[in-house]
């Protein structure tokens, strides 16, 4: 694919980022020569020595070969931009205060890159965006139609920690407002993916979301039958393998436990806004999910004085087996602890964090632990007799 008129293939802005820095590696690693573009000076140094700043399995052996071979380069500068056949955003798309979108801070980082891309570029958009974020940023770059820009949504649909595999093996949606769009975002992207998928650009945007909307209602639905059983008097997870154990129609029933990180809450919330707050399901989807922390504090209520009790949350990153720690309900949890009096002890095997504890100190000094995250170093984790455990995964088990 190497164009000789250019000094790379694609540059990716935010390069250095859980969604950036893994395509990167992965189009490098296919013979492309690709600029990872970031504004974090802190990752660039550290990606440059061959270190990944967070955990992606599989990552960084594959990074120490593309520096080596010279097809992955770092940069902060924008200048570098310029250089790319292909654009591709892979920024954040947060929600504000209020659960909407902010759309708006998306397109000032675009329009402040404008003045180092081209018309003569391919655009990817890779980002998660609200429904018509697209068309939006294709009529601010092209003056509203006064000039012909080539814009492809190409939406990331990978879980996070196992991007190296999912990037070779997920079929990749593509949308585009040009032919060319539409041709040379399904050929890179042909590069890595084993099927490619062309949709139009609302198709690509709402399958995007509805996607995340739908992984995070399944997990409100577990979660509900968690409280409604454990209201009962009986083992969910008793349950739940019950319900399973030879019936096809119940065995994507996920286990219950918390439903967070940086994606899931935030675009169900993005359809919800899109639709004018009417996405009944989404909202009852986070009211449920969301109130998963007060249901287990109440309950611990019933039977501690809490405003005595020594309580440890076993994993703070919001999934298992990673280190990222935005967003996770394991916080909120603490935090609720924390305003009834209890004394919190946090401990998680992945996350770094001074004021966390080993998993060991925590079960010595808690009257109450509690399983938050299913990392692997927690499966059959034995928990001394006279401590109580809130194990929603069914991972430890009791002495």
């Amino acid at each position: 694919m190497a164009d000789p008129g250019t000094k790379y293939d694609a540059a990716i802005v935010g390069g250095l980022g859980h969604v950036g820095l893994p395509l990167a590696i992965t189009f490098a690693d296919k013979g492309l020569r690709v600029c990872a573009y970031d504004i974090s000076k802190e990752h660039a140094e550290l990606v440059r020595r061959g270190a990944m700043p967070f955990i992606e399995y599989g990552a960084e052996p594959v990074l120490k070969k593309v520096l080596a071979n010279g097809m992955l380069t770092i940069s902060t500068d924008p200048n570098e931009l310029s250089a790319a056949k292909h654009i591709i955003i892979a920024i954040g798309t947060p929600v504000d205060e209020y659960l909407n979108p902010k759309t708006r801070q998306f397109m000032e980082i675009i329009s402040g890159l404008k003045k180092h891309i081209s018309n003569s570029q391919t655009i990817i958009i890779r980002s998660t965006v609200y429904p018509n974020t697209c068309r939006q940023l294709y009529n601010m770059l092209s003056q509203n139609g006064k000039e012909e820009w080539h814009v492809a949504y190409c939406p990331e649909r990978i879980v996070q920690g196992h991007s190296m595999k999912e990037l070779l093996e997920l079929p990749q949606l593509v949308a585009g407002f040009s032919e060319k769009a539409i041709k040379e975002a399904g050929d890179l992207f042909g590069r890595i993916s084993p099927k490619i998928i062309h949709v139009a650009m609302g198709e690509a945007e709402l399958a995007k979301l509805f996607a995340n909307a739908w992984r995070y209602i399944q997990f409100a639905v577990t979660n509900q039958f968690y409280m409604i059983a454990h209201s009962f008097g009986t083992d969910y997870n008793k349950v739940r393998k019950a319900m399973m154990d030879g019936y096809k129609r119940a065995e994507a029933i996920p286990t219950a436990g918390f439903a967070a990180g940086p994606c899931l809450l935030k675009d169900t919330m993005q359809l919800a806004a899109y639709s004018g707050n009417s996405f009944l399901l989404g909202h009852t989807a986070m009211m449920v999910n969301e109130g998963l922390p007060h249901f287990i504090v109440e309950d611990i209520k019933k039977r501690h004085d809490i405003a005595k009790a020594k309580v440890g949350i076993l994993g703070m990153a919001f999934k298992a087996d990673i280190d990222d720690v935005r967003d996770s309900l394991s916080f909120k949890l603490g935090k609720i602890l924390r305003f009834n009096g209890a004394k919190v002890y946090y401990s998680d095997e992945y996350a770094k964090n001074p004021d966390f504890v080993t998993k060991e100190e925590l079960i010595k000094q808690s009257d109450v632990v509690i399983v938050a995250v299913p990392h692997s170093a927690y499966k059959g984790l034995a928990i001394p007799k006279g401590k109580e455990v809130v194990d929603l995964w069914d991972v430890v088990k009791q002495e």
